[in-house]
């Protein structure tokens, strides 16, 4: 009597593609993809790290708590006399908590350097008491450890302008790798189902199947989350990306643009309280906000002049999705425009939530907690992808 033979059905054609597809892109990007991973990992926890670090120069003495802070022209004079920096400061954010001390901030950026260290100029925050002008804390963020870290995951080092595609091209070949293994997860019939959700290792000697299992089963739970993470950063990156988000959310390609406001009260002479004024005002709307930000230096990011005073508001601490946006005359300190969270469309609403969503910081300690697992997971696949390749060439030399 002749023995049936059990022949392997063959992959189907969309099977045999992924996997190819998934190899050469893994072998491609997967350094690019380990480091991207790995810094952002890191990053998660930088506020929570930084509270606990710079403790002694966030809080002011509850002893020299006045009613009333010194002026901001005060403040900034008292900085800049001691700092002594060439360049001017570039904004105050001011607490509402009233135990918290002022940040004034130093920023230049040389657009033209190809590096993150030549590109920033100065990166520094000096951590002031506000009611008696004494600097409690200051801070050369340029060579911090969690900014390094941001820029190593936004561009590899090299010029944030450019270098931000070294990265974009990668993580969008890597959206591309996880569509290809998971429809190389997906399981044939039930019986093959039950290897796939879980470890099955009672039996299971070799390092080589505990890799495959690993970089299989881990791959598929992280690849949902690791997909929406690849999105929210790319959004960064192409205008296609966030003209698809806007359209999405709010049936027009782009976000309303702000009109540009001419100051009333240009031709009178500037009252040196401005910035005072300002921040009495914005404290006096948003009373249960967390902190407000003040240009000083009268330039946006952009480093283009400012023709008024635009106040930026945090409703939370250590989140920027929701923002309130005032405009103040900047030479009367006269408010001119308030436009609250709540008045935004859905596109604005997700544009200024992109980072928080990235972070992780959205969803609260938990999103963080879950955020960093996730990263860890994402970390390890390029690593355990390589292994299970190294594994089946070793074993097709020996053949």
């Amino acid at each position: 009597m002749r023995k049936k033979h059990h022949y392997k059905k063959k992959p189907s054609f969309i099977k045999k593609w992924s996997a190819k597809l998934h190899l050469w892109f893994g072998l491609s990007i997967g350094f690019i993809i380990f480091i991207v991973s790995l810094t952002g990992t890191l990053y998660v926890f930088k506020d929570e790290i930084q509270n606990v670090l710079r403790k002694d120069a966030i809080y002011v003495k509850k002893e020299t708590v006045k009613e009333n802070p010194l002026s901001i022209e005060v403040l900034k004079e008292k900085v800049t006399l001691e700092i002594n920096e060439k360049y001017p400061i570039s904004s105050v954010e001011i607490p509402l908590d009233k135990n918290k001390s002022y940040e004034f901030l130093y920023y230049e950026k040389d657009k033209k350097a190809w590096n993150y260290f030549d590109e920033v100029k100065i990166n520094k925050l000096v951590y002031v008491n506000q009611y008696t002008g004494e600097i409690l804390g200051i801070y050369n963020e340029k060579y911090d450890l969690f900014p390094i870290l941001k820029s190593i995951h936004w561009s590899l080092l090299l010029n944030s302008e450019w270098g931000k595609y070294v990265v974009g091209i990668p993580v969008v070949i890597f959206i591309f790798m996880l569509i290809t293994g998971i429809i190389l997860w997906w399981p044939k019939n039930k019986k093959a189902r039950k290897g796939r959700f879980w470890f099955n290792w009672k039996n299971v000697k070799t390092w080589k199947r505990k890799n495959y299992d690993l970089h299989n089963v881990l791959g598929f739970y992280v690849s949902f989350i690791a997909l929406f993470l690849s999105l929210s950063g790319i959004y960064f990156v192409y205008p296609w990306i966030k003209n698809a988000f806007n359209f999405a959310l709010s049936r027009s390609i782009d976000l309303p643009k702000e009109k540009e406001i001419k100051s009333p009260d240009s031709l009178s002479a500037k009252n040196n309280l401005v910035f005072d004024l300002t921040a009495q005002r914005t404290g006096k709307l948003y009373l249960k906000s967390s902190s407000f930000r003040i240009p000083l230096n009268g330039k946006n990011k952009k480093g283009k002049e400012l023709k008024n005073i635009p106040v930026t508001v945090y409703q939370k601490e250590e989140r920027f999705s929701e923002r309130n946006q005032l405009i103040f005359d900047k030479y009367s300190g006269k408010l001119l425009a308030n436009k609250p969270h709540q008045q935004l469309n859905n596109a604005e609403k997700y544009a200024n939530a992109n980072y928080d969503l990235h972070t992780g910081s959205y969803f609260g300690l938990l999103g963080k907690i879950i955020w960093f697992i996730a990263g860890l997971t994402c970390t390890s696949l390029p690593v355990t992808g390589f292994m299970v390749w190294w594994g089946k060439r070793k074993k097709d030399r020996k053949i």
